[in-house]
């Protein structure tokens, strides 16, 4: 049975370790906040950036020489980029691990095909740099100030490798803020970009041909799209890590009060040994 110098010992331990893990969730609520909102913010955006790109691309296809666009070439998918995008810390619950688990999935099922990586997030790089050799490229902290600058030498980047035919298709792999509770687990393909088709015709007038306006839209679309994908992800890596922690310092409560039972328990069981002690002598003396 454990002393009692112990088990006040232990208990002092979980209630720092609950004190640690109640001020990491403040700081995330007070982060997700401003994540959700730009998260939510850009939402509207890319919906109206989509519904551009359905327009023009309805007025494009009459166009046959539309589909030759490099971004539309769909290829025989030999030469495959995974993205994977994860946060650069854990204690977030399942955030990182599910998604890592999913992005595994998909390479085991892949193997005959020539497989690269382009790892954005200190998590998924330390998992693939220990499996895999082909790495094309490696973002650490760049949820730390994400801007769409940043974002765009990745995906400019991406954009080059699949117009040179160096690679046959981009799928990636990112959370989804959902809600708070959970994110959405997901894998899109980027590349080749499927031009979306739309069932309300409109006759639009447009003041340059529609090809040309399809042709600038295309790699300002993919860099809005991974611009987005890694909004969300900040947002749901902060309501993963927020209910992770609230449910540690629910936990850590719960065993607080277990722990104070089982002390008041052996110190009682230590009183009652010490008195029956102190009877039984007395008795032995008379």
């Amino acid at each position: 049975m454990p002393s009692l110098i112990d088990i006040r010992r232990r208990v002092r331990s979980v209630r720092n370790t609950q004190q640690i893990t109640k001020a990491m969730k403040m700081i995330s609520a007070a982060r997700l906040r401003r994540a959700q909102d730009r998260a939510l913010g850009a939402r509207p955006y890319g919906a109206m950036l989509r519904q551009i790109l359905e327009n023009v691309a309805e007025a494009a296809t009459q166009n046959p020489d539309v589909a030759a666009h490099p971004l539309l070439a769909m290829r025989p998918e030999k030469r495959v980029l995974v993205v994977v995008v994860t946060g650069d810390r854990g204690l977030a619950g399942g955030f990182n691990s599910n998604l890592i688990r999913l992005a595994q999935h998909f390479v085991n099922a892949n193997q005959d095909k020539e497989l690269s990586f382009e790892l954005i997030g200190r998590k998924g790089r330390d998992y693939f740099r220990r499996r895999v050799t082909n790495i094309r490229g490696e973002h650490i902290d760049l949820f730390r100030d994400l801007t769409y600058e940043k974002t765009r030498a990745i995906s400019d980047s991406i954009i080059e490798r699949f117009t040179k035919e160096e690679i046959d298709a981009v799928y990636l792999f990112v959370n989804e803020f959902k809600n708070v509770m959970a994110p959405n687990v997901t894998m899109m393909r980027m590349l080749p970009v499927e031009l979306p088709k739309t069932t309300a015709h409109v006759d639009y007038i447009y003041e340059q041909p529609p090809e040309e306006l399809l042709a600038s839209l295309l790699p300002y679309y993919v860099r809005a799209w991974l611009f987005r994908a890694l909004v969300e992800s900040a947002a749901a890596e902060h309501a993963a890590r927020m209910t992770a922690m609230d449910a540690a310092t629910n936990n850590a409560g719960e065993m607080i009060d277990n722990l104070t039972r089982y002390m008041n328990r052996v110190r009682q069981a230590s009183i009652t040994r010490e008195i029956i002690e102190i009877v039984s002598g007395a008795a032995a003396l008379e």
